[in-house]
């Protein structure tokens, strides 16, 4: 679950990469899992990412292009696989919403994985991995008896790209559009928490009721729901 805080917490840059590769029934997301003993987030499964270090900083100070960095570096250092900045397509960009206990702006990328590159996870901070169709993931996130558990992020992420039947037909999408951007505030509901998004007609008085158009995400009791209706 996502940890809370009183205090005001910095704002970290970080970068995140959804692989993908075309798998015999369809496409296949790459998730890796981080070890339960991470204090941040562990036993989650998520894409291979993290914080933008000084390192990936060009000397323009650019923070896409520390952005891109970053999602190379990290995708070899968790998933130990080499992919370039031309494989990038940028689909989205989260912000931590207040209250989080630890807070970060995060681009997320799409990438291809064509090359039959194998995945190898160091089994420290990562624990394990898996190439898994986002329909099946979502039929596990809806198992309570063996929960999947994924972060809004993720699960929004995959819905955005699980009525693709290739990796193909992702890319272009995402390739040809402009990235959505994610700023959440959360609402808290009976056993869990409603993440509002802009373009959501209760957004801006964070009003769940207010009647009109619907983007957002319910988590609740390990159970994930996105509405995204105009």
């Amino acid at each position: 679950m996502l940890e809370l805080s009183k205090a005001v917490e910095p704002v970290y840059p970080a970068a995140t990469v959804v692989l993908v590769r075309d798998g015999e029934q369809g496409l296949e997301a790459l998730l890796v899992q981080r070890s339960k003993a991470v204090a941040h987030m562990g036993g989650m499964w998520v894409f291979p990412g993290g914080r933008v270090d000084e390192q990936d900083y060009p000397p323009d100070r650019d923070e896409y292009g520390a952005a891109l960095n970053a999602a190379i570096r990290e995708t070899r250092e968790e998933a130990g696989l080499d992919i370039g900045e031309h494989q990038l397509a940028y689909l989205s960009h989260w912000t931590t919403p207040e209250g989080a206990k630890r807070r970060f702006a995060t681009w997320f990328f799409l990438a291809v994985l064509e090359d039959g590159q194998e995945v190898t996870v160091d089994g420290g901070e990562i624990a394990h991995h898996r190439w898994v169709r986002p329909e099946v993931a979502f039929a596990e996130i809806a198992d309570r008896e063996h929960p999947f558990r994924l972060m809004p992020p993720t699960f929004v992420s995959l819905v955005d790209i699980a009525d693709c039947p290739t990796c193909l037909e992702a890319h272009e999408r995402i390739s040809s559009r402009e990235a959505i951007r994610y700023e959440p505030r959360m609402v808290f509901v009976e056993d869990g928490i409603c993440f509002l998004y802009e373009g959501d007609s209760g957004y801006a008085d964070e009003n769940l009721e207010t009647p009109g158009s619907r983007h957002r995400t319910y988590m609740i009791d390990g159970q994930l729901e996105y509405l995204r209706q105009y």
